[in-house]
Formats: C-alpha cells, sequence, structure tokens
C-alpha cells in the first residue's frame, strides 16, 4: 500500500512500466515469497497456524522478513531511485527487527498494527513533502487502524497493550524518519 501511495503521488514522475514493475517486485518479495515461507513452514510443523499466536513461533518468519526487506532496499528500492519508498522500507525493516528484538523478552507485539500505523505515517509524511492535497487519507488511514484495532480485540488475537506496542512500534521508526526525507 506505501507504495502504491507513493506512485500515486508520484504518478507523472514514472513511466507506467517502470511502476508496474516495481509493484511486483514489492508484491512478490512481501507477500508471494512470505506466503509461501509461511506455507512451508506450516506443513513442516513450525507454527501451528497462519496468526501465529505462539511467541516463539513468530521469531523465524520475522527473521526471514528481514532478510526480505533488506533484499529489497539493496536491489529494488534504492535511495536513488525512490528516496521516499526507500526510507519508508528502512522503517518497515527497523520496526521488524524491534518487533524481532522485542519476542526474545517475550513480549508479542501487534503486527498488524505495526503495519497500518507506519502506513499512517508514511501517507503523512509524503502528503507533507509533497505537498498533496490528499488531506483526507491520513484520517482515513487512522480511521482503517482503529477498524484494525477492533478486529485484533474481537478476534481475541491481541491485548490492548500488545495494540499499543505494535502501534509504536511501525509509528516511531517511521516518524523518526522523516526527519532525512522531509
Amino acid at each position: 500500500m506505501a507504495a502504491f501511495f507513493y506512485f500515486l503521488f508520484h504518478f507523472s514522475n514514472f513511466r507506467i512500466e517502470e511502476i508496474s514493475s516495481v509493484l511486483l517486485q514489492i508484491t512478490i518479495i512481501t507477500i508471494v515469497v512470505p506466503t509461501a515461507l509461511l506455507l512451508i513452514m506450516r506443513s513442516m510443523g513450525m507454527v501451528d497456524s497462519f496468526m501465529i499466536p505462539n511467541v516463539s513461533q513468530r521469531k523465524i518468519p520475522l527473521i526471514l522478513q528481514s532478510f526480505l526487506i533488506i533484499l529489497l532496499i539493496r536491489k529494488s528500492i534504492t535511495i536513488e531511485s525512490y528516496p521516499e519508498l526507500h526510507f519508508f522500507f528502512l522503517g518497515a525493516l527497523s520496526s521488524t527487527l524491534i518487533a524481532l528484538l522485542f519476542l526474545f523478552a517475550n513480549i508479542k507485539a501487534s503486527l498488524h498494527m505495526l503495519g497500518i500505523s507506519a502506513l499512517t505515517a508514511f501517507v503523512f509524511g509524503l502528503n507533507i513533502h509533497l505537498q498533496a492535497n490528499a488531506t483526507y487519507l491520513v484520517p482515513l488511514l487512522v480511521l482503517i487502524t482503529g477498524f484494525v484495532a477492533s478486529s485484533r480485540l474481537e478476534m481475541n488475537a491481541h491485548s490492548p497493550k500488545e495494540l499499543v506496542i505494535g502501534l509504536l512500534i511501525g509509528n516511531i521508526p517511521q516518524l523518526l524518519l522523516l526527519f532525512l526525507w522531509l
């Protein structure tokens, strides 16, 4: 979604072929490969379910996700070609590593909240940086963040504490990195 918003705001700066290529690469590295790895881990009994409620079972997926984000940052989303998007993925890597460190302290964070809060902070920064007049997007994303939090509570997937931890872990790296590209 971050890449979608990035290219939506920068649509006139890139050819449609380049946008399609980058979006395809991001989709493969952030959705297809992790899903395939999760299916493999599930079939091998390394995870009990796709929700991965067990703290110890979350470590390997987060480590793998960290390596995939590093691959994306180094090979596809370079700072020279896509500076704001590069910093978004750098923030995503930081958030993933922080969530992983929390797991070693036996603290679980909501990865859904981590993701939606990072996206909200990124779109907020893009709006300011590009002086885009898309002021409706940030409040909409804040509302969606509330929906995500409510659904995680309703499903008994997380406690309120885990939701707040996920929100902070997603927001803080993005907001700190804003100062480098704003």
